[in-house]
């Protein structure tokens, strides 16, 4: 991730809301500051592509949602939002907000280079703080490796 340095940073989570609507790249959100994220490889979307697919179809005809790449999660406890690549949720909650989910019951990354340690470390202690959660999985296509 990249802290973009303007006048967008100590925004509120509404501020940040508003201003994600209106850009063209996605930006995570941690404690009034963005950060713009890197785009990914085409392995990548076919790897999250391939398991939200699965997921969808495993999923059909329960009250559970699952959501692809754009909409974010928000740690109302820590004041982020991130996106994940994969959310499931099952809260009712959750079909009141369209952008944003904040009681997910699955969140599945897929790793990259330059976001895994991130993944791993930090984001991995802040999704802990969301008491829906019950798995959080990093999947590794290089190494055709999938941990909970």
């Amino acid at each position: 991730m990249i802290r973009i340095k303007n006048d967008y940073n100590n925004l509120t989570p509404e501020e940040y809301l508003q201003f994600e609507e209106k850009s063209p790249i996605k930006h995570e959100y941690i404690e009034g500051q963005i950060y713009a994220m890197a785009g990914t490889t085409d392995i990548h979307n076919i790897v999250s592509g391939n398991i939200y697919t699965i997921i969808r179809n495993h999923l059909r005809g329960s009250d559970c949602r699952v959501y692809f790449t754009d909409v974010k999660v928000r740690l109302e406890k820590r004041n982020h939002f991130y996106y994940p690549d994969i959310i499931v949720t099952c809260d009712d909650r959750d079909r009141e907000t369209a952008t944003y989910k904040s009681f997910p019951k699955l969140i599945i990354e897929v790793l990259s280079d330059s976001t895994e340690a991130f993944d791993r470390g930090d984001k991995f202690n802040d999704y802990q703080t969301l008491e829906s959660l019950q798995e959080y999985v990093l999947v590794n296509s290089k190494h055709q490796r999938v941990e909970t």
